[in-house]
């Protein structure tokens, strides 16, 4: 199983978010996110998945130039989501999200995972291999909710691939709310961890169990 950093509930244990990281980073580079939405969403466990190194790197570039170092990563994660139903956390009390790369990773196993999830949290991101994607999606996520964020200065990830994958989505009929935040380069910014967390409120209300 991949190796991560988890920050525990504050309450009683009762949802997960899995974030996944960008390029060149780890999961200790998002974890201090965690520390500062937890009282919010106190009854919320975070998980942030390092970059396995064994084939190229977990995520990056030539990852998913090679769909099957892809899905190898996909598999991987699915392993992370068992483990958080095999402990009593219910499919649907799951989000799963990421930063650029892994923002990408989020939406592979977001639409294609066949158990049903909470929602997908993409931030400066895109759906990969979109024309396979799509031909793969599970029903049980065709209503899932979807957070997506980007800046418009974002050199890394284009601002316009990011709003294409969002277009493309809501042709295929899901139900996406895509941010823009006006020179953002390819970082996120305050307003857009507020609006993070106003997603995961909704997606994971603490009264539901």
């Amino acid at each position: 199983m991949l190796k991560f950093v988890s920050r525990n509930s504050i309450k009683k244990h009762t949802a997960t978010v899995i974030f996944m990281h960008g390029l060149g980073d780890s999961g200790h580079g998002w974890a201090p996110v965690a520390d500062n939405l937890s009282t919010i969403l106190p009854h919320v466990k975070f998980i942030f998945p390092h970059a396995s190194t064994s084939n190229s790197e977990f995520w990056d570039v030539n990852a998913f130039m090679d769909e099957k170092g892809l899905f190898e990563s996909f598999e991987k994660v699915k392993q992370l989501i068992k483990s958080e139903i095999d402990s009593g956390i219910s499919s649907e009390r799951i989000v799963v999200g990421g930063f650029s790369q892994g923002a990408a990773m989020a939406y592979l196993v977001g639409l294609t995972l066949d158990q049903k999830l909470s929602g997908i949290a993409a931030l400066s991101g895109y759906v990969p291999i979109h024309n396979k994607i799509f031909s793969m999606v599970s029903e049980q996520n065709k209503s899932i909710r979807i957070f997506a964020g980007h800046g418009t200065a974002d050199p890394v990830v284009r601002y316009e691939l990011g709003q294409r994958s969002a277009e493309e989505l809501k042709k295929n009929g899901y139900n996406i709310d895509f941010h823009t935040y006006n020179g953002l380069e390819h970082s996120t910014c305050p307003q857009e961890l507020m609006d993070l967390a106003n997603f995961l409120q909704t997606s994971l209300p603490e009264n539901s169990q």
